[in-house]
């Protein structure tokens, strides 16, 4: 319960989160400007796993987005012994 005469302390969005943001746009604009669909570009800024460099570099190349997307996917690991 707030003291009388406090107002209570609200968090907003730190400097790091927008930064993030930002950089997650870029990302996608980047990857949109290089062909893929706003949808596809958007799931694919927000997983830095993925190379945009890399990426963009293949599909000027000629390469099918499918395909440059499976050339570039994370390998998932088995934590399993």
């Amino acid at each position: 319960m707030p003291l009388q005469g406090h107002k209570p302390i609200v968090r907003t969005q730190t400097t790091r989160d927008r930064g993030a943001d930002q950089v997650v746009t870029w990302r996608c604009d980047q990857l949109v400007q290089s062909g893929l669909p706003l949808s596809l570009a958007a799931r694919l800024a927000q997983d830095p796993r993925y190379d945009l460099h890399t990426l963009i570099d293949l599909l000027k190349r000629g390469s099918p987005p499918d395909l440059a997307i499976r050339i570039l996917a994370p390998l998932e690991r088995d934590d399993t012994p």
